[in-house]
């Protein structure tokens, strides 16, 4: 009997799937192997995807390229990530299928905004996501110098319902457990998840929670500011908008890699 596995052909830049764990009938994640060379700071992202359908009149495939956050620190000797499932997605009605042992394409060239060098020295650091736009964090909430530059960390996570929330509640978990930086995580991480239209114990957009002052009061803040708190942003094109404008409104100052502020927004990343 053939081994369809070992006859599928090497992809350019393979990597192997060794992890595939699905959530819901949204929401999935998987690791693959990682490259010997590739270095990356924790919160980049990568390009990753699959070779597309073969073209109906010349026969070729293309690949099928699209922009991933790595959602493992920068020391794992594996890479994870965290997607939706797209049913009519040209590259997520395929992704969602992979099993352990497929490859995939991993262009080995890792960039983005959510990383510490962005942003200048603070009391606090602020995890803003909704959906997959936590996968950044999980890779920044395993990383000893989050807990080395701030004193507070705070991860929010809002989601549709409270099914999509658990890959955040699993990672929370894992992070203080973690044996490099389960101790400083179990003394300065907080994890504040919402819903907004499934029941939760808190329901709500992050903005309005965050406009009206309810998240502040519930975790026991009282000196939010541009001096205290530094905030990184990833999620939806509504979330990453409204909190521009509210952060902005309140003083803070969009950083970049060339010109460290107090908040940075993923822009090429929208889960």
């Amino acid at each position: 009997m053939t081994d369809t596995k070992a006859a599928t052909p090497v992809l350019p830049d393979a990597q192997t799937v060794t992890e595939v764990q699905h959530y819901t009938d949204r929401l999935f994640r998987f690791r693959v192997t990682r490259p010997p060379s590739l270095r990356f700071r924790s919160g980049e992202f990568v390009m990753i995807g699959l070779m597309g359908d073969p073209d109906p009149k010349t026969g070729k495939q293309r690949p099928l390229l699209r922009a991933y956050s790595i959602a493992s620190p920068s020391w794992d000797d594996t890479l994870q990530f965290y997607s939706i499932k797209v049913q009519d997605g040209p590259l997520t009605s395929k992704l969602q299928h992979l099993e352990e042992g497929d490859q995939i394409i991993l262009r080995p060239k890792p960039v983005g905004t959510l990383v510490h060098d962005a942003l200048t020295p603070a009391k606090r650091i602020w995890f803003l996501s909704t959906g997959t736009g936590i996968a950044p964090f999980a890779s920044l909430l395993r990383e000893p110098e989050t807990y080395e530059r701030f004193d507070e960390v705070i991860l929010t996570h809002t989601c549709r319902d409270p099914e999509e929330l658990v890959f955040g509640q699993e990672l929370v978990a894992d992070t203080k457990a973690d044996m490099l930086v389960g101790e400083d995580a179990t003394q300065k991480l907080k994890y504040y998840p919402t819903t907004t239209q499934g029941t939760s114990p808190k329901m709500g957009r992050i903005t309005t929670l965050m406009e009206n002052g309810t998240v502040f009061k519930d975790l026991g803040i009282t000196d939010f500011s541009a001096e205290n708190d530094r905030i990184m942003i990833c999620g939806s094109m509504g979330l990453n908008t409204d909190l521009k404008t509210f952060l902005q409104g309140q003083g803070f100052k969009e950083g970049a890699n060339s010109d460290p502020a107090d908040f940075v927004i993923e822009k090429a990343f929208v889960g």
